[in-house]
């Protein structure tokens, strides 16, 4: 490869890099920007925490629903992009039916389909780490989680204030905007086309029972099962309860995808000297200190500290889990093995609100915390260690 060659090559690839890096920033959003305060909102049309919980719910039931499919389907077909387009036009769509929304149907309608959009991710974390080579993919999946951080830390900071200038539309409009220019600037992104590759249930069957993608994929959801029950689930109306408005809202979560973002970086320069198994077991610690202390808050500040515990907990072990789950898997399978381990953690972001609702009615908000986290701590330290992190290496190189 002589140097010109190497050079254009190199150019490519930043190129494309730079382009996903910033469909990825304006897809999640379109997806957050109105989050800090839906719970608030979806309160406002019912006083039954349960009807809450299921709105919040529908985001992650879809996810778990459409994920592997679309996983499989991606690695039928060879290509991504398209899928990628409709995703983030069901971003725009879903974002609409809830700012136009009447009564609880009308969010949990609209909830449902940004579900639908958020299965995307699939494909935007398989197609960025085909750009790395295979044993970068836990670098890789970190840096586009980086890039999800900012953009969600940078949406729910502007939800407070976008609720102030035009209400609780405000931030649903915009987020319809944010979509489109990200269906826009996606279109020149490239993407080397694949041979079709039709699905054969055996080596389905065989990839979803391998330890390392599955395991990775379960822990995930424990950890989404906590974030969906406290931080985008449960932590808004304790603190509402507490005494925060909109504002107070927005930066309550903001500042937690702010901490996300450190523990982002903790992960891309500590991963290697730490090793990924002991990264993961700090963050099912700090999850739980989290939750734990929400569970005894009398004060709006003690609900701050827990976000900031939830922070760290999501930024070190989610992309560490979602970065070994495909670290061993051949490129033409990672799109289906991505799928996998982001269904199975959605059914985590289904069940955290939706369980934690239910739970909540039933013995109050803040002992449904207790319960959480203990569960959280239990399950996450007692599966973290069957974690495997070593497998044959793998020699593909990356896509341009």
């Amino acid at each position: 490869m002589n140097r010109a060659f190497a050079d254009s090559f190199i150019a490519k690839r930043r190129t494309q890099i730079g382009i996903y890096m910033s469909a990825v920033f304006l897809y999640w959003v379109s997806l957050y920007l109105y989050v800090p305060t839906l719970p608030v909102y979806a309160q406002s049309k019912t006083d039954n925490l349960s009807l809450v919980g299921v709105v919040l719910a529908m985001y992650g039931l879809w996810q778990a629903v459409i994920r592997l499919p679309l996983g499989i389907a991606a690695d039928w077909l060879g290509w991504r992009k398209p899928f990628i387009l409709i995703g983030f036009a069901l971003a725009g769509g879903g974002a609409w039916i809830m700012g136009s929304a009447t009564d609880i149907n009308g969010l949990i309608i609209g909830r449902a389909v940004t579900g639908f959009a958020a299965g995307t991710w699939v494909l935007l974390v398989a197609l960025f780490s085909s750009l790395f080579p295979p044993k970068e993919a836990v670098r890789a999946t970190a840096m586009l989680t980086l890039v999800n951080s900012i953009s969600r830390m940078i949406a729910t900071g502007l939800t407070g204030s976008l609720n102030e200038w035009g209400g609780y539309v405000l931030p649903f409009t915009l987020s319809v905007g944010v979509a489109g220019l990200a269906m826009v600037l996606v279109l020149p992104g490239r993407e080397v086309r694949r041979p079709p590759k039709a699905p054969v249930l055996a080596e389905i069957g065989r990839l979803i029972s391998r330890r390392d993608v599955l395991l990775p994929a379960g822990l995930n959801a424990v950890t989404q099962y906590a974030a969906w029950a406290a931080t985008f689930g449960f932590f808004p109306i304790l603190a509402r309860d507490l005494g925060a408005d909109d504002v107070t809202l927005s930066i309550l979560m903001s500042m937690n995808i702010g901490i996300i973002l450190l523990g982002n970086l903790a992960v891309t320069t500590l991963v290697d000297r730490i090793g990924s198994q002991r990264m993961v077991a700090i963050g099912f610690v700090l999850q739980a200190l989290g939750i734990g202390i929400a569970a005894a808050a009398g004060k709006l500040w003690l609900v701050f500290a827990a976000q900031v515990c939830m922070g760290l907990a999501g930024g070190i072990a989610y992309p560490v889990l979602m970065g070994m789950s495909i670290q061993f898997v051949e490129e033409g399978q990672r799109t289906t093995a991505m799928g996998l381990h982001q269904a199975v953690y959605a059914i985590g972001m289904f069940a955290g609100p939706w369980a934690s609702g239910i739970l909540a009615d039933a013995i109050g908000l803040q002992p449904m915390f207790g319960v959480t986290a203990a569960a959280v701590l239990i399950i996450g330290l007692a599966g973290t260690r069957f974690l495997r992190e070593s497998a044959p290496a793998m020699v593909e190189e990356p896509h341009v």
